[in-house]
């Protein structure tokens, strides 16, 4: 059969993985010791507080009896 000029639509989506581009990135910029820092603690803030609600939401999650089996009537006692 023929077989058709463009395999897709867009010309430049079937060269894209021929295209090499002669522009070169920027170099990245480092980061300073005050952005280092931010980034800690706010990572340190995050752990913190999943741990957190870790500690005191655990507690609240464990199976206790219910108030209705724990205590007795007043009417057995007699």
């Amino acid at each position: 059969m023929f077989r058709r000029r463009e395999s897709v639509p867009f010309t430049f989506v079937a060269e894209a993985d021929r295209f090499r581009s002669n522009v070169t990135p920027p170099p990245r910029e480092r980061l300073g010791a005050g952005r280092i820092v931010g980034r800690t603690l706010v990572g340190l803030t995050v752990v913190a507080g999943l741990a957190g609600s870790l500690l005191f939401g655990l507690p609240a999650m464990e199976p206790t009896q219910s108030p209705a089996h724990s205590q007795q009537s007043q009417a057995d006692g007699r």
